[in-house]
């Protein structure tokens, strides 16, 4: 039997936080949804209800209270004694766990001060780097010196640096043995909004390549799904806050990245807008609402602050390759259907309006047949695609 360490009790009281404050969130929502039943209003319309009253209003206000109490009891008990258990190794169970939760309510976790919470960080073969002395991780690994091409790979929503070894491959360890890149692995809170991780990728790129100790010659980003979107955003805050990385940022690859954003996330936007047309199904809305900001920032892909569309990194060559599930191209598959969650004109950053459209040359681009969004992280031909065009001269 496992013995419990820090990392199990840390767990446990973010799972317990966030279970308690769904509870109390949900009995907000039946209080409403009696509360407009009372009024009777109309089948359509904007509900006036507010909190219900008297015994009845007392009872709701008693059962939010006890979920509160109970909950803060438990957090409080767990803390001392999470203090006092060792630090324990992290699992792929434990870290795709916190990632699942981070990507759909990330942005909670991180305001409350969940312990679920990631913080963006690199990683070296599993083991966080820091980036202001990033070669004392890699010389533990038997090397002398950091190499001068430096790969940066960004994960999706809801994902975590361990997804870029799918199925026995993993194609930053496939590029470093073959183009002689140093592969470091980024993961971050994916439920953030894409501006506030574009940031923080953009400052710890920074930080990274101005300590490195062996001048950096080339680095080279690949962004899988939400992961491309964070990058872009990263060049995005770079270029205005003056850094020096973007210097060196040679290429750009984008690997089934909803630069246009998703049906999913849309249609998910349209139901809600749907449910508040009644007053009856208006309070569900609430709990639909509570998806994390990097999750609704996939209806639009990156934009400013002005709400425009940022534009591919200048002097950057950037690279979309895309996937479809059928055995050809058509018009339900390129718009609709694609790789199963990013359509196939959002990944290769194509729009009907030629002013929202990517400067991706064409030959810049490749599309799979057969294949699915995930599938993009192993498939033998998207590796042979990457290989290629990482192999060309900046």
């Amino acid at each position: 039997m496992p013995t419990s360490n820090r990392s199990h009790l840390s767990d446990l009281r973010g799972a317990a936080r966030m279970t308690f404050a769904a509870a109390e969130a949900t009995a907000e929502v039946v209080e409403t949804m009696h509360r407009t039943i009372q009024m009777r209003p109309g089948p359509l319309g904007v509900s006036e209800a507010d909190r219900t009253r008297g015994i009845t209003g007392f009872v709701y206000r008693c059962v939010r209270g006890g979920i509160r109490l109970v909950g803060q009891a438990i957090d409080v008990s767990l803390a001392p004694i999470a203090a006092l258990q060792p630090e324990g190794e992290s699992s792929p169970v434990r870290d795709a766990y916190r990632s699942a939760a981070n990507g759909v309510y990330g942005d909670y976790l991180a305001r409350t001060g969940n312990p679920l919470a990631i913080d963006m960080n690199l990683r070296y073969r599993g083991r966080r780097i820091d980036p202001s002395d990033a070669a004392s991780v890699f010389e533990q690994h038997g090397n002398e010196t950091l190499p001068s091409k430096l790969l940066v790979l960004v994960h999706g929503s809801c994902m975590n640096d361990r997804h870029w070894n799918r199925d026995g491959h993993d194609h930053g360890a496939a590029l470093a043995g073959d183009l002689g890149y140093l592969p470091l692995y980024l993961r971050y809170n994916s439920g953030l909004p894409i501006a506030s991780n574009g940031r923080l990728l953009a400052e710890l790129l920074e930080t990274l390549i101005g300590n490195c100790t062996t001048p950096v010659e080339e680095l080279a980003i690949i962004g899988h799904s939400m992961g491309g979107l964070v990058a872009r955003s990263a060049c995005h805050h770079a270029r205005g806050a003056g850094h020096t990385w973007p210097k060196v940022l040679r290429k750009l690859v984008f690997l089934g990245t909803p630069h246009h954003g998703s049906p999913l996330e849309r249609g998910g936007h349209g139901l809600d807008r749907v449910m508040e047309l009644s007053p009856y199904s208006m309070p569900i809305t609430r709990l639909s609402k509570a998806r994390s900001a990097g999750i609704t920032d996939l209806r639009h892909g990156v934009i400013s602050a002005d709400e425009q569309v940022v534009p591919l990194p200048s002097g950057v060559k950037c690279y979309a390759a895309a996937a479809v599930r059928t055995a050809k191209r058509g018009a339900l598959s390129d718009r609709w259907v694609g790789d199963g969650l990013v359509p196939l004109d959002s990944a290769l950053g194509r729009h009907r309006d030629a002013e929202r459209t990517l400067a991706i040359p064409k030959h810049r681009q490749w599309v799979g047949f057969k294949m699915g969004h995930l599938e993009l992280l192993d498939h033998p031909d998207v590796y042979s695609q990457l290989h290629a065009w990482l192999k060309q001269p900046s």
